[in-house]
């Protein structure tokens, strides 16, 4: 599907469009405003019963009624605008496209197969929990817009600092630098849900959600000296004969004192390696992360102050990805009231996407067009002048858990879209050097619950760097899924702490969701010898048989990040592949 800017084939169908939503937008905030009144989180409780607030129930009775009567009286303006808006929906294309104009064509490619050929790429992937307010706070997370701009500036802070490599070769290193001890400044001011009393709140308890006012501004980083591909051909790898640090040990062991290993690299935050792969907890999202994809991001208006702060940094960005009304056409029993949830951001130009909406969604799945977004990005060239082009998708399986049959049936789709896309796509001048698929898959490989999605076929296609074979993970991995009731409390209420709690078993138990045991049957969890690591919902699976067959394929580094930390329920998961193009073989 070529990109365009608009969603919409001509000016006239964007206008109206424009108009219809205009006339819902009203109806719809207070409706949303109606329930967000009646439920807090409980950071929001918290901050009550510290204040010794007992004005609550006149703010929940008189705030109902005034809410309840705005939404009456806009009831019929939004069903005109409903009228306008629903029949549009069948020519909307199934994504809006914003294409930032870069400062010089060198920022949207990655020379280095043209110029060593080797190259490195990062990827990143969080669930974001941007519903609309009211229903975001079924899951403790509230303030929906302040935290789409907070996690927007997040990222940005984490992707446009410097890659890093620290060479220590010194009796004094007994231990690994990380970005949030010594290396680069780091800014605390930031800390949504952070109930520590010398921590300023993002926001007041009684925060309508709409405006960005009162927010601490993280600090921007000159992106035009810091962001670029980094190439990482020159750095020399770490020594192999170096012990593995391994996180999953109690929190009172602690490194034998006078331990002094051979010289051995920094990977920019200290990696840890665990079963070959290098590894990592960090308080910041990786460096020169090339593709982000974001799960949930339902809100509009959330998607929309995403993009305005991710620009700059990702200068190409599908938002609003998904299909509204009935699907397919005039068939009321499969409504959608909101899209994927799905939002792409790229360094890269997006050639081609292509999305496809699930049919098997059930229950209050069925609501959200959940589905798959397949994009082919242009990363530039090679040292033969031959383009060179890369494969990314993303999804957000069903839900509810129990029904794996159902989540089994859309990884089947899965697999047939993504070969459908990249057979349509595939041009024979140009080289592909990596296919990546992440998402929210909504099971884990250690519940018995999920036996039947750990086996699937999409597993042989695509490799998961942190799977150990079905049902069993290795033992360095941790869980991807908090515990929501406990989103604020001191141990994770900032990166710094979930941090720590991610890299202690012991803590890990209390905050990490456990395993979902096989319907009666006892659980049985972790298995003797084995750490606890939790439920592993996010994951970033990448393929080699699609990609050249001149490249080749290493993992550079995989983290669990915390810089979200009290935005949102789920652990950020990053990738980074080196692909090496090998020039003795002949290319394809």
């Amino acid at each position: 599907m070529a990109l365009r800017a608009s969603p919409f084939a001509n000016g006239c169908a964007a206008g109206i469009h424009a108009v219809g939503w205009a006339l819902i937008l009203p109806c719809f905030w207070f409706l949303d405003r109606l329930i967000s009144v009646c439920m807090s989180t409980t950071l929001e409780r918290s901050q009550r019963h510290e204040q010794e607030c007992y004005l609550r129930p006149l703010q929940v009775l008189f705030g109902s009624i005034t809410f309840l009567v705005l939404f009456l009286a806009t009831a019929p303006l939004a069903l005109l605008g409903f009228l306008l808006w629903a029949p549009l929906q069948v020519c909307r294309r199934p994504f809006s496209y914003h294409r930032e104009a870069p400062s010089s064509p060198e920022r949207e490619t990655h020379r280095g197969f043209e110029l060593v050929g080797k190259a490195s790429f990062g990827f990143a992937t969080a669930n974001l929990c941007l519903l609309p307010d009211s229903l975001a706070r079924f899951n403790n997370l509230g303030h929906t817009q302040h935290r789409a701009h907070a996690i927007g500036q997040h990222i940005v802070q984490g992707v446009c600092r410097p890659h890093i490599r620290i060479f220590v070769d010194s009796p004094s290193s007994c231990g690994t630098l990380t970005p949030s001890n010594s290396v680069l400044p780091t800014s605390h001011s930031l800390t949504y849900g952070a109930t520590e009393k010398q921590t300023r709140p993002l926001m007041g308890p009684n925060s309508d959600g709409d405006s960005d006012e009162g927010q601490d501004p993280v600090p921007k980083p000159s992106c035009d000296e810091v962001c670029r591909p980094c190439d990482d051909s020159a750095a020399p790898p770490p020594d192999p004969s170096t012990p593995p640090l391994n996180s999953n040990q109690n929190c009172n062991q602690q490194t034998p004192a006078g331990h002094r290993s051979s010289p051995r690299a920094l990977l920019s935050h200290g990696l840890r390696r665990g079963n070959d792969v290098p590894w990592e907890v960090s308080t910041l999202f990786p460096a020169n992360v090339d593709i982000l994809c974001l799960e949930e991001v339902f809100d509009k208006r959330a998607a929309q102050k995403l993009t305005n702060v991710l620009k700059p940094v990702f200068g190409h960005i599908l938002y609003d990805i998904g299909v509204y009304t009935c699907q397919p056409p005039c068939k009321c029993s499969s409504f959608k009231f909101f899209n994927s949830g799905l939002f792409l951001a790229s360094r890269f130009p997006v050639l081609e996407a292509k999305y496809h909406c699930f049919p098997n969604s059930r229950g209050e799945d069925a609501l959200a067009a959940k589905g798959l977004l397949s994009a082919k990005v242009l990363i530039g060239q090679n040292h033969k002048q031959r383009k060179v082009v890369g494969y990314f998708n993303c999804t957000h399986l069903h839900a509810p858990e129990g029904e794996g049959a159902i989540r089994c049936e859309q990884m089947n789709m899965v697999t047939k879209w993504i070969s459908e896309f990249q057979a349509a796509t595939g041009q024979s001048d140009e080289d592909v050097v990596f296919d990546v698929l992440c998402g929210d898959f909504n099971f884990d490989n250690c519940s018995p619950d999920d036996s039947l999605e750990q086996n699937h076929n999409l597993f042989e296609e695509y490799s998961d760097p942190c799977r150990a074979g079905p049902g069993k993970e290795k033992p360095w991995v941790i869980g991807t899924l908090l515990e929501q009731p406990t989103l604020y409390e001191e141990h994770i209420n900032t990166p710094e702490n979930l941090q720590r709690t991610l890299e202690c078993e012991q803590l890990r138990k209390q905050y990490v969701s456990p395993p979902v045991p096989a319907k009666d049957r006892p659980l049985v969890y972790p298995q003797t010898g084995e750490p606890w690591i939790g439920r592993r919902i996010d994951y970033i699976l990448y393929r080699q048989s699609s990609v050249a067959k001149h490249c080749r394929t290493e993992i550079e580094e995989v983290t669990f990040i915390t810089q979200l930390a009290g935005l949102t329920d789920h652990i950020p998961v990053g990738l980074r592949l080196t692909v090496t193009m090998d020039s003795d073989r002949p290319e394809e």
